[in-house]
């Protein structure tokens, strides 16, 4: 009580060297815990006052640092939604290993979660100045991703997409792959 705990709340330490008020250098899911807690507080309580510290000075005005966590926060809402849309034109296939049969990764109307209308095909897809890949349902037919007409841009869906790859030895159109180890 009496003391701002903001970075407890998205870190999950309550231990004293984690009950401080300086949010800076959390990372974007951190930073959208802090929005939920903030929702979950605005929507279910009155508040009474403002604690005088970092982010209100002692008139209960907003401070600089309130502007900057606000900012932040705003930059992971953007974050999360670009990432919720990604998701939505390459959502997460569906894979299964077992010793005996290998790695498959097969593509549904609902893999990763993401209900659609296509079911995709398997593709490696490799993120720009990052590591490895991951496997991703690729839509492979109509216009591609943000685009409403197929004649201009062809009728392959995203296959052509720069930062995928075909898994080898896998059909170019089967809606499943196996891979032996």
């Amino acid at each position: 009580a009496g003391r701002d705990a903001t970075r407890a709340f998205a870190s999950g330490d309550f231990t004293p060297a984690g009950l401080v008020d300086d949010v800076s250098g959390l990372s974007p899911p951190q930073l959208l815990s802090i929005h939920s807690w903030l929702s979950f507080y605005r929507d279910n309580y009155e508040p009474v006052g403002k604690l005088v510290g970092r982010f209100y000075d002692e008139n209960g005005a907003p401070t600089e640092a309130l502007r900057e966590a606000e900012a932040a926060i705003e930059e992971a809402l953007k974050f999360q939604a670009e990432n919720e849309q990604k998701k939505q034109q390459f959502p997460p296939c569906n894979s299964e290993w077992s010793s005996a049969k290998g790695t498959r990764f097969w593509c549904s109307r609902q893999s990763g979660g993401v209900h659609r209308d296509w079911a995709g095909v398997p593709r490696k897809l490799f993120s720009p100045g990052g590591r490895g890949s991951r496997c991703v349902c690729v839509r492979s037919s109509g216009p591609p991703w943000g685009h409403a007409d197929s004649s201009q841009h062809g009728d392959t869906g995203d296959l052509d997409h720069p930062h995928l790859e075909q898994y080898e030895g896998c059909h170019p159109l089967a809606e499943q792959c196996v891979l032996l180890t």
